[in-house]
């Protein structure tokens, strides 16, 4: 495992999504600035993700065949513009177009950087996976904090500190651009060394899919709502509803490193199920309790649970089409993640028409779904 590289790597991936874990911290005052309802606000996580979802297969498919490192550092830059330009603009199609341009920008990073990433894990894939994952996890985390602090401090236009510091991260990327390729034009090892299935196995990726959609819409669904949540329902300050939203995200960084572990020792499969089947009682419990302290206190297991099946989930997917790797990111991280972002309005919508706590009823009935789905997935 080239750990130099991979934790370049991994900070370039949290340096991608700092933005779009800023996103939804970023509601509350787009809400306060704007007017926005619940579901217009809901919409601009649709905008992030709508884009992404359509381009991140096309973008999976061109890395499987001409892999270019300076997908990953465009990426990076594009993230940044679109977050970082929103506090600047107060028309709602615009602003709707500026942020699908930052989903855009991590469309494109996504499918190198994880194929880079298996290449660079060695035998490891999952340890190695997770840490690539430990990087998205990371800037989920700290973009609500970033961008709350600096909204708080220097008002709503310091969203641009975001733009500098995807700049920054861009700029770091480009000495490396031609070992990064060099690396993903590597030949493939897979058919010998690691999945010892030489063809895709189309059926169990079609219920892979199928999985990460479930898992894609609760994450979106915990990623827009708790910190409306927080404000609207609890009546919390917006520094108390970003370190709630930190503290899943924290937590998710915990489950995103001990859930690779366990995945490489344990295997994939069993890891995704037990993911699903903890998220169960952790889900049902925070939506009848009503105490703050409490329900902050069931982030911590429905963060860690919500995130330990992800990267076992992402090797799985580069297992079952071990031809077509740069696809299977593309769909894993990419298109079925994306899945969630365009959900995340229609439970705005449900919001508005029957309270915020509708829409958390709905997330809870999810795991209900992917449970039994991760019992028909072949044993790895």
């Amino acid at each position: 495992m080239n750990f130099k590289y991979l934790f370049l790597l991994t900070m370039g991936h949290l340096f991608t999504d700092l933005n779009q874990g800023a996103l939804p911290a970023l509601l509350p005052f787009m809400i306060t600035y704007h007017g926005l309802n619940y579901a217009a606000a809901a919409g601009l996580i649709f905008a992030a993700n709508f884009l992404s979802s359509v381009v991140q297969p096309i973008f999976g498919v061109m890395a499987d065949k001409h892999a270019r490192a300076w997908m990953m550092i465009l990426g990076i830059f594009l993230a940044g513009l679109g977050i970082g330009f929103s506090s600047y603009i107060s028309n709602y199609l615009i602003l709707f177009f500026i942020i699908s341009i930052s989903g855009l920008g991590v469309a494109m990073f996504h499918p190198e950087g994880a194929l880079l990433a298996n290449k660079l894990a060695g035998q490891k894939k999952a340890s190695g996976l997770s840490l690539f994952a430990l990087g998205g996890n990371g800037g989920y985390a700290f973009g609500p904090i970033i961008a709350t602090i600096s909204i708080l401090n220097f008002g709503f236009h310091a969203t641009i500190i975001l733009f500098f510091l995807s700049l920054f991260m861009a700029i770091i990327f480009l000495p490396h651009i031609s070992f990064f390729d060099k690396i993903l034009q590597s030949p493939k090892e897979t058919k010998t060394t690691w999945a010892k299935n030489t063809k895709n196995q189309i059926k169990a990726f079609f219920t892979l899919t199928m999985i990460v959609f479930c898992r894609s819409s609760i994450f979106f669904g915990l990623n827009t709502f708790i910190p409306l949540f927080w404000i609207h329902h609890y009546r919390s300050t917006q520094t108390e509803a970003s370190i709630a939203l930190t503290i899943f995200f924290l937590m998710g960084a915990i489950g995103t490193i001990l859930g690779g572990n366990l995945a490489d020792r344990f295997g994939y499969v069993n890891i995704v199920r037990l993911g699903f089947i903890l998220l169960l009682p952790a889900l049902f419990a925070f939506v009848f309790v009503d105490n703050q302290n409490l329900a902050m206190l069931l982030l911590v297991p429905i963060g860690f649970a919500v995130y330990m099946a992800f990267s076992p989930m992402v090797v799985l997917g580069q297992k079952y089409l071990p031809n077509s790797m740069g696809l299977a990111s593309g769909v894993t991280i990419g298109l079925a993640v994306s899945v969630g972002g365009i959900i995340a309005p229609l439970l705005g919508v449900l919001a508005d028409s029957f309270g915020l706590i509708s829409a958390f009823y709905v997330i809870a009935i999810i795991p209900f779904i992917a449970v039994p789905l991760s019992f028909c997935l072949p044993k790895d």
